[in-house]
């Protein structure tokens, strides 16, 4: 759903958090298996913090002003070129955005995988044939193939739910991406990223843990069409607002499909 200028006169106005460290980023294991994945030097997170109470209604007021708040234009990244960065800098006019669903609080999501045999009891995934691609796997079929026999083993909405979301994203990784053969990897950065982005508390009255946080997947266009997370629309560019409401910060989690830093750059910088 699109939304166009906030006319209530009550803009919500953010901050940079330029002290706010997230694991993913700097885990040295993590930044290795992005790099095998294509990813690396593409994704990025960043957090705002911001003035006003929030309600997921306000969801689209929210988007419009982040994108055009002066502090946020001027420090948002986005891909400037082969492992460099540009702030967004530009005036948007037009958001989209989708409210995620946002409720798993394990990785119990992903038992399906191992009771379906899409992953052996070692943790190897099962491979498997494709008419076009030579190294296949149970895995990417169940995300990608939706005539497939287990692309339903773990429901419509539980795909929805952006814990879901994220190991899809990771598993299809960049445009040079080298897949794994055990699930460990995957699974085990779904659950940093998925800490590090996500915020729970537990409700006064039932005592039970849930999550507080709002996600949101999001683009933006200026005057000449859309310009973020990218110009162009491809599944594994994303960017994603997560809004802690008690907090008041706002996690973003972006990534923009390409070559990512590989080995071989990194000695190139090196030199």
């Amino acid at each position: 759903m699109a939304a166009g200028e906030d006319t209530s006169g009550h803009k919500f106005s953010f901050s940079l958090l330029s002290g706010k460290t997230f694991s993913f980023i700097q885990d040295k294991n993590t930044s290795e298996l992005f790099m095998k994945w294509s990813m690396l030097g593409r994704i990025t997170a960043q957090a705002f913090n911001f003035d006003q109470p929030f309600q997921p209604y306000k969801q689209h007021e929210f988007a419009f002003d982040f994108f055009n708040d002066p502090c946020v234009m001027s420090n948002l990244k986005m891909i400037g070129g082969p492992g460099s960065w540009k702030p967004l800098e530009r005036e948007v006019t037009k958001v989209n955005v989708e409210l995620v669903p946002c409720t798993k609080l394990s990785m119990d999501l992903f038992d399906p995988l191992y009771s379906h045999g899409i992953v052996h009891p070692s943790g190897h995934i099962a491979k498997c044939f494709h008419e076009y691609y030579a190294d296949f796997d149970e895995l990417r079929k169940m995300l990608l193939i939706e005539d497939s026999e287990n692309y339903e083993i773990i429901s419509l909405e539980d795909r929805e739910e952006f814990l879901f979301r994220l190991l899809k994203h990771i598993c299809l990784g960049g445009e040079l991406c080298q897949y794994e053969d055990t699930v460990g990897p995957y699974i085990d950065t779904t659950r940093l990223i998925y800490k590090d982005m996500v915020s729970v508390n537990k409700d006064p009255e039932t005592k039970e843990i849930r999550v507080v946080s709002t996600v949101l997947k999001v683009s933006a266009y200026d005057h000449s069409g859309l310009c973020y997370p990218s110009d162009r629309e491809e599944e594994q560019t994303f960017a994603y607002l997560v809004v802690d409401p008690f907090r008041r910060h706002v996690y973003v989690l972006y990534h923009s499909y390409g070559v990512g830093i590989s080995a071989a750059h990194e000695e190139c910088a090196l030199r």
